[in-house]
Parts: C-alpha cells; structure tokens; sequence
C-alpha cells in the first residue's frame, strides 16, 4: 500500500520554484554541519556532498515524498569537537547502520522508545549541542572581530525573520572570505575508493558514540519524522520504514567516506516550510549538491572565527529544540553530564534512571 502510494505521488512531481525553495530549507540542517566537518576533520566534503546528493535523490524516488537527509548530528558533534577519529567515526556509522536495519526489520521501534525516554533524547540532544558550543568559542576566540562580523550577518538574518536560515548566511559571509583568498575553486570530481576502517576504529568511544546517536534518530530521525510526513503529505510511512531506509543508507555510504546520515523532522519541516510538496525538491538538491561536490576548495581557507559563529547558530537551533521536554531536570540533568564525561555515559545514566522512575513511579 505504502509502495503504490510512493509511485503515485511520482507522477505528480514537480520542479516549480516552492520546490527549489523547498530544497534550500533543508540545506540549513545539512551544509553548515558538514562544511564543519570538511573543515575540521580529515572526511573529504566532497565526498560527503555526493553522499548527500545521491540519497536525497534516492529516498525521494523510493518514498515520492519530501524526505529529508541529514548528518548523525551527535556523531558529527563528536568528530568536530575532536571526540571521535576519522575511523571511529565510520564505525560507529556503520555500527549505527547495523542497529537501524536489525530495529526496523523487527519492528521494535516502539520498544526502544518507551525504554529511553524522550526526556533523555532530549538530554543527548542538549549534550550535543553544548559540545557544539564549546567548539564554537573556542574557533571564534582566533579571531574575535571576524567572529563579531558573523554574529551580526546571523543576527541581521534573524531580524528580518529569517531565523532557520541564519547560519546559510553565515555560511555564505565564511565561503565568500575563502573565495576571495583561494580565487574561484578549479573543478575535481572527488574519488570514489571503498574503505572499511578496520578494528582499529572499535573504540569505546564509537560505541559510546554509536549509542548517543541512535538515541537521538530514534526520537527526531523514525518517529517525529514519520508523524510529519502523514500530518504533511497523508503519508504512509512508519517509523520502522524510516529505520530500515535510514539503515541501509549508512551500510552503503560510510565505507565510501560519506558522513553518517539519517532522516529528520528538521529537515522535513524546513522543506515543507519553504514550499516542497513533491519529490522534486530532494531530486533538485541532490543536484545542487552534487554540483557543490566538484569544486570544494575553498573549504581549507574558511575562516575559522566565521564557523565558530555558524557552529554556535547551529547549537542554539538544537537547544531550543531540546528544552521542548517535558521533563526538564532529566533533560538538563542528562545533557551537562554529556559534556562533563561523555555523551555515551550521560546516554547509560539517563536510560537508567528513565527505567527507575517508570519502575517505582519517581516524580510521577
């Protein structure tokens, strides 16, 4: 039924320009997090813009829908705040991979999310965003009055109510600095070599890693995902649908260096609130950053001081969106202990305690 209804949607896709504007409102929770990650770590951006660019283009043909395709934001937090290598990355990616196939094929989505607790996802998310933080001030301290310059090009930004775009157009200030130094970037496809990391990247740390994140997909990337696209589109798409597609994207593209990737609600409400109504918006932006992915550059003369100001747009977007709890102490509780030790320890406390409280009625 789900699959008929995918290839009914199809036959009315369009390109019109809400499409393309459609695109642009999920670029926000995209493009500032992996020009981060190009930045900071040794991934190569073009091959996460092709990673991105292919599965927009495949999830919009497989749903018929306005999915959307994001960075695993706690694993991305982890690598840019130094946390996580190259390849413990790529485990836990894979890891994650793994876990999401197994859950959606088993259908016991439901299962994980009464044990963990929204509040503590919530916790996770507000870990993630104070790593994303304390990264941010440290890059913008290099060079406080190009990190003032960024401020106010993101406050502008806000002032003319263009809140969810903020960090695009801190983003843009950044990419036009490194224009101006590197001149226009000569075009190169980026290599496309498989690469398993090897049991060099089992760490404790990606599992911890690897935990905190399925935290977070569990809650924003299956379940409110799915709970927009009906209310969005009358879709029919389960949060065990989005798991197994969510799976399978990681099993296919981190051994080819793409950043660990997921859907989210973010992505699918900046797409619906900037116009998409069909499956052209994803196929649109898979070729827009497709195209990006051939002249990435400039990203080695980005100014460091301008993407502490788009990391630190980026980790008050996730805050404000973690203090939607309704729990707020565990929240708080949750994601302080997250920066203090680890996000996969704050994960194993907060599950912990979420378990005790429903067992003996704590606080309830």
């Amino acid at each position: 039924m789900a699959k008929a209804q995918a290839t009914s949607r199809l036959h009315s896709i369009s390109f019109s320009k809400r499409e393309l504007t459609g695109a642009l409102g999920d670029s926000v929770t995209v493009l500032p997090i992996v020009v981060a990650v190009g930045a900071l770590t040794e991934l190569s951006l073009g091959r996460m813009l092709l990673g991105f660019g292919a599965f927009q283009i495949v999830w919009g043909l497989w749903y018929g829908l306005p999915v959307s395709v994001e960075p695993m934001k706690a694993l991305a937090a982890l690598a840019i705040g130094g946390a996580l290598g190259a390849r413990e990355l790529a485990v836990a990616g894979l890891l994650a991979g793994v876990a999401l196939v197994a859950v959606g094929a088993t259908g016991s989505l439901d299962r994980i999310t009464r044990v963990v607790g929204e509040p503590v996802t919530r916790g996770v998310q507000l870990a993630v965003a104070l790593i994303l933080l304390r990264t941010s001030v440290g890059l913008g301290a290099g060079d406080p009055a190009l990190a003032l310059a960024g401020v106010l090009a993101a406050g502008s930004a806000v002032l003319v109510g263009y809140r969810r775009a903020s960090a695009l157009v801190v983003l843009g200030l950044g990419v036009a600095l490194a224009l101006r130094s590197t001149g226009v970037p000569t075009i190169a496809l980026p290599s496309l070599t498989l690469s398993l990391p090897g049991a060099a990247g089992l760490t404790a740390s990606a599992l911890e890693a690897t935990a905190a994140q399925l935290a977070m997909t569990v809650g924003n990337a299956a379940v409110a995902t799915a709970l927009l696209l009906s209310e969005y589109y009358d879709a029919d798409v389960t949060p065990d649908d989005l798991a197994t597609s969510m799976g399978a994207m990681n099993l296919a593209a981190v051994p080819l260096g793409a950043l660990p990737m997921c859907h989210g609600s973010g992505g699918v409400a900046g797409k619906h609130a900037f116009g998409a109504r069909t499956a052209g918006s994803n196929l649109l932006l898979g070729g827009i950053y497709g195209t990006a992915a051939l002249a990435t550059a400039a990203v080695t003369a980005f100014p460091m001081a301008v993407l502490g100001v788009v990391l630190g747009v980026v980790a008050l977007e996730l805050a404000r969106s973690a203090f939607g709890t309704d729990n707020l102490p565990t929240t708080v509780v949750v994601g302080v202990l997250g920066v203090v030790t680890n996000v996969g320890v704050a994960f194993v406390v907060g599950v912990g305690w979420w378990m005790v409280r429903d067992r003996f009625n704590v606080g309830g």
